[in-house]
């Protein structure tokens, strides 16, 4: 059963001048649809500027979508407002990419994972409530004690088990995790990343992973989708598209990862990539720097393919 389904999310903001804002307007997500089912870790990756930080925010009501609808465990959540929304938070967090900057300088560490608990069960006692917040502290890799102690006097990956410690305390079905291991050490990733894995089998959750890192998404994910330019223009199983992409700007971006030694390249993203960075305004938006566009490329609108294994591109990658 689907947890979460994304259908036709577009979302653009009006570039700032100096004074005020200019006419210009930049499409950050466009036509965004995907599937969330129920203990499954879909993860969304990209380049900087891929839009997908925004599909992220605008899944969690951070950011209100232009056009399109979210749906929650079967319930349109696009136009909840007030009472309602606060109601259907309990059941979605989120974790942030900097864990220093989500968390409150002033406030204790036991006031900071007990806030979603006074505003979702406000009859719970002090004493219940400070009886949970140690619980899922302790589940987390922190001790009690770290309830009286404030966010400086942690390290990066003990802040980040603070953030993963506050967004699990209402107990949710969905978390939204936006980059949560990029701003720490690699030995500290993999202590996270292990974290995370171990809660979703406790609790049974479900995962939106948003990350730039495809080492640490072929890890956690069950499914990835590729973003580019605000499209999603790769979607499928982990494994799928990792060994056989079919974008072209998936092989590019599976090329860039680090290696250990040349002989591992596939040989052929210097054969997709044109030396541009620039993206087409129209058509498929990847044909200034794919060497495989053709001239129906310019008329293209994007759609992905259909199937398990989608991709949205007229002249895909050949399979093995």
């Amino acid at each position: 059963m689907s947890l979460l389904v994304a259908e036709d999310l577009n979302k653009s903001f009006r570039k700032s001048g100096w004074w005020r804002a200019t006419g210009e307007v930049t499409r950050a997500v466009t036509d965004v649809s995907f599937s969330l089912t129920e203990g499954e870790t879909l993860a969304i990756v990209g380049e900087s500027g891929s839009g997908k930080s925004t599909t992220a925010r605008l899944v969690m009501r951070l950011l209100e979508a232009d056009s399109g609808r979210i749906h929650l465990a079967g319930e349109d959540i696009t136009q909840l407002r007030g009472k309602m929304l606060r109601h259907m938070r309990r059941h979605m967090q989120m974790v942030f990419q900097d864990p220093f900057a989500s968390l409150n300088p002033r406030m204790r560490i036991g006031e900071t994972v007990a806030e979603g608990l006074r505003v979702h069960e406000p009859k719970l006692g002090a004493v219940a409530r400070r009886q949970r917040v140690a619980e899922m502290l302790e589940r987390c890799g922190l001790k009690a004690e770290a309830m009286q102690r404030y966010p400086h006097q942690f390290s990066g990956g003990q802040r980040q088990r603070v953030g993963i410690a506050r967004a699990l305390a209402v107990s949710p079905n969905l978390v939204v995790l936006d980059e949560p291991v990029s701003a720490l050490d690699v030995s500290v990733q993999a202590q996270i990343l292990n974290l995370l894995k171990q809660l979703q089998r406790e609790q049974h959750l479900s995962y939106l992973f948003i990350s730039h890192d495809l080492s640490v998404v072929r890890q956690v994910a069950d499914r990835v989708a590729v973003m580019f330019a605000g499209r999603i223009v790769e979607y499928g199983r982990t494994e799928k598209v990792f060994l056989h992409p079919r974008h072209p700007y998936t092989r590019v971006l599976l090329d860039a990862r680090p290696i250990t030694h040349p002989s591992q390249r596939s040989g052929e993203s210097a054969t997709l990539a044109k030396d541009t960075e620039h993206t087409a305004d129209s058509g498929c938006a990847f044909r200034l720097r794919c060497k495989r566009a053709q001239s129906d490329c310019e008329r293209f609108d994007g759609r992905l393919s259909t199937g398990d294994h989608a991709y949205a591109c007229l002249h895909p990658l050949e399979t093995l």
